[in-house]
């Protein structure tokens, strides 16, 4: 049988490699790309409109906290997004409680990167230290269980962590760093729902072999919280101008910061999972998705895209570094790093995921297959009948 035709987009570099289901228009435009537009327009805010929407939303939140110790929590991890919105936050006048997840795979480029910014802008800094014990065996569990989004670990416990500090500091607006001109496309498969506490203890039940005690789930009690608590996310770089490399070149200058290569780079975990094991194992190159945004806010072109693409991930001798020091670091040998490597890839959903009717209605578990074959058959969502 021949290989099915490759088809590339015309505006960004995403191919069929990336997703089998790309759809072209007929100008060979594809869907992300279609998509990308329309959050431009759902969700930034450009000109007179973008400046009234901050400073009135930087008003309320003064207005709101100005009895308080703190007006807004900043989660911060040393890139560019946290900390292009923490001076941001300093420039606007606000009080923020900056929180930093260490989770056990900080750079020293990333440290150093915060404790700068902490100290130029006279901010307050919590640092999470989660139990690594138990980090370590969900980590491990996601090894093993062959699934894709091994960083919903990371960011199911930030997102629990912050939501809990808020709590705690009487904090009601988080700002975020989330963007749509840097990060308004992803293909649908290469990630997997950050809030699913389901799913994670479904597959650690499976693989892991540590009790967990401390891990912050985002459960039905905490999520029933937010959603009655009026805590607000702001994600205010959708209002503001932002440029990718000028807000690099005015930290380097205004806050000492350090580039740390690629995007989320300053995690060697982080690196070592988007430069070797998405690539290697599920065939997922993540610049894809990064450099096209770019072109799609006219940021970078796609030739100039197309040449990065030529470009290794990372430097290989920082890859074989960084091998050997995740193999120390979870305890694992060569030979059982290639097993996990070797491993045909899972599905999230071969597991337990939060919302299904395995879940909530466990007996039905042992017909299983047969329910997957009956909703693919038949498009069932179970969200659809409740």
């Amino acid at each position: 049988m021949e290989d099915k035709q490759i088809v590339s987009c015309n505006q960004c570099i995403l191919t069929s490699k990336d997703d089998p289901n790309l759809v072209l228009d007929e100008k060979g435009i594809c869907n992300y790309c279609h998509l990308y537009l329309d959050e431009v327009k759902l969700q930034i805010k450009t000109g007179k409109e973008g400046e009234d929407l901050l400073n009135n939303t930087i008003a309320k939140i003064k207005d709101y906290a100005k009895n308080k110790n703190y007006d807004c929590l900043i989660g911060i991890s040393g890139g560019v997004d946290s900390s292009y919105v923490a001076y941001l936050a300093h420039k606007a006048g606000l009080r923020a409680l900056c929180v930093h997840f260490d989770n056990g795979w900080n750079s020293e480029l990333a440290v150093a990167n915060i404790e700068n910014i902490v100290s130029k802008l006279g901010f307050d800094l919590y640092t999470y230290v989660i139990n690594w014990e138990e980090f370590k065996d969900l980590q491990l569990a996601y090894l093993k269980a062959s699934v894709v989004d091994i960083e919903v670990l990371s960011d199911h416990a930030i997102h629990a962590a912050m939501f809990k500090i808020a709590k705690q500091n009487d904090i009601r607006y988080v700002l975020g760093g989330h963007n749509v001109v840097t990060e308004g496309i992803l293909p649908y498969h290469w990630t997997y729902k950050k809030h699913d506490y389901v799913n994670i203890k479904s597959i650690h039940k499976k693989y892991g072999t540590v009790r967990l005690k401390t891990y912050p789930f985002l459960d039905r009690q905490m999520k029933s919280f937010i959603k009655n608590s009026g805590l607000e996310f702001v994600n205010y770089l959708n209002w503001v101008p932002y440029i990718k490399d000028d807000v690099k070149l005015l930290l380097q200058k205004e806050l000492n910061w350090k580039d740390y290569g690629g995007k989320h780079y300053e995690s060697i975990w982080t690196r070592f999972y988007q430069g070797y094991i998405l690539p290697v194992k599920f065939g997922i190159d993540k610049r894809t998705a990064h450099l096209s945004a770019l072109i799609c806010s006219g940021q970078i072109t796609r030739q100039a895209a197309l040449e990065q693409m030529k470009e290794k991930p990372y430097d290989p001798a920082m890859q074989e570094q960084d091998l050997h020091f995740v193999l120390k670091k979870l305890g694992l040998s060569r030979e059982e790093w290639e097993t996990i490597m070797n491993t045909a890839p899972k599905s999230h959903k071969d597991f337990d995921v939060e919302g299904s009717l395995m879940h909530y209605y466990p007996f039905l578990k042992p017909i299983k297959p047969l329910w997957n074959l009956v909703k693919k058959i038949t498009g069932y969502s179970y969200k659809n009948h409740v």
